[in-house]
């Protein structure tokens, strides 16, 4: 089975880069919903020849496209298998064109907007589904293979873990989740765990006063938003893996007035749920009056509003997804390799579907640069590619882990 794979996923490959390259000729950006919902009708049509029907769904944010949800059914009763990935990247169509940011190709590497994240995670999907198609018909056709598109992932993947709860049904086997593989072509790495994240606005109301003549009557907003700051920069803690990161400050208008208002936004993430929550605690705990004051009586003290504008949980470690993992790394041991597995930093659509379902991540392709449009003419600064080497053994590792998957379900379900 597996040489037959592997002997499908070579004579194949060439279609696969060829779909990938239609994929990323198409800007996609998360606010061009006509690109992301083209996208969407270009990669259903791509499935259709595997027996897969599209629907979409509209995004909960008026200005985001279509989620996509592909469905090739078996029956009641089948098991069923959700493979995930995503619509949008983070480029905008000016941005690709000021930076020559498109299909380029050289050796083993294909640079293009959404070649590593995520569209060849998609092109790979269609890459393994087709060899099991081929090569496994009998199983291929006896799973509800279920395919699905975030619109938006870049941003906010919320109401899309809605629509894949809606989706599919709780005994789901696995949700695959094909962002980047962390590894290399000879080695991979899947995530097996990602940091929540949260973000927040503080906002302070000072008092202002004229910086020469009535300073003391003055509360300097700025100055405390920056004693503010500072605090909650330090709650960054790399031992337990938290960050809390100041990401813009503003504040103040002119150099003789003492400001009034003053504004900053700020990230925390954390791996461990009690860790995240406990720090979210922390920074919102900031909120109320505030140590810089005037002078002059009564006295008027700086007011500090804190507020979480948006938030996804973390990912952390869990029996389920170990227990996908222990199977990828059997698989991976029938090919001859030992497969790694990480904890990541950023999210992905694994943190709102961990909890749901088994799930595993870092399926897809290795290549590295995500989110890197610019280049540099020394070769230290590359744009976003792809290693084309690294499709085969990846789609042929996902596909025996994905026959494993179904070995071991059928064995359950003998059992019982």
């Amino acid at each position: 089975m597996v040489n037959a794979l592997a002997a499908f996923c070579e004579q194949h490959l060439d279609p696969t880069l060829e779909l990938l390259r239609v994929l990323v000729a198409i800007n996609s950006f998360t606010e061009n919903a006509a690109g992301v919902n083209r996208l969407g009708e270009a990669t259903a049509a791509a499935f259709a020849p595997l027996g897969f029907k599209p629907s979409f769904h509209p995004a909960t944010h008026p200005l985001y496209g279509d989620h996509l949800v592909l469905r090739r059914s078996a029956g009641i009763g089948a098991p069923t298998v959700a493979l995930v990935s995503h619509l949008d990247t983070v480029f905008t169509e000016e941005e690709e064109e000021r930076n020559d940011f498109r299909w380029r190709r050289e050796g083993s590497r294909i640079y293009g907007p959404g070649t590593n994240d995520i569209k060849g995670g998609t092109a790979l999907i269609h890459l393994l589904l087709s060899a099991l198609a081929a090569e496994a018909p009998g199983t291929f056709e006896s799973v509800n293979w279920v395919v699905l598109f975030n619109a938006c992932e870049e941003v906010i993947s919320e109401d899309f873990g809605a629509l894949c709860q809606a989706q599919l049904p709780a005994d789901t086997l696995g949700c695959l989740v094909f962002e980047a593989d962390g590894g290399a072509t000879d080695r991979c790495s899947l995530v097996t765990a990602r940091k929540g994240r949260a973000t927040f606005t503080v906002e302070v109301e000072g008092r202002a006063s004229h910086a020469g003549s009535s300073h003391r009557q003055g509360a300097n907003a700025v100055v405390e938003l920056a004693g503010v700051v500072t605090r909650l920069s330090a709650l960054t803690d790399y031992g337990n893996h938290l960050t809390v990161n100041v990401g813009s400050v503003r504040g103040g208008t002119v150099a003789n007035r003492v400001p009034h208002f003053a504004c900053a936004r700020l990230e925390m993430r954390a791996f461990d749920p009690a860790i995240y929550a406990h720090a979210k605690e922390r920074i919102l705990a900031c909120a109320g009056e505030g140590a810089v004051c005037s002078v002059n009586e009564p006295r008027h003290c700086c007011e500090v509003r804190v507020l979480c504008d948006h938030e996804t949980g973390p990912w952390p470690r869990n029996a389920a997804t170990d227990r996908l993992l222990a199977i990828w790394r059997d698989a991976g041991r029938e090919l001859g390799g030992e497969i790694a597995h990480e904890e990541r930093g950023g999210l992905s659509d694994g943190n709102v579907l961990w909890d749901a379902f088994p799930t595993l991540d870092g399926l897809g392709p290795c290549g590295e640069n995500s989110h890197c449009s610019e280049q540099t003419g020394d070769g230290r600064k590359e744009q976003e590619w792809v290693d084309a080497d690294s499709f085969i053994p990846k789609a042929v590792l996902n596909a025996r882990a994905i026959l494993k998957l179904l070995e071991a379900q059928g064995a359950r379900a003998a059992r019982r």
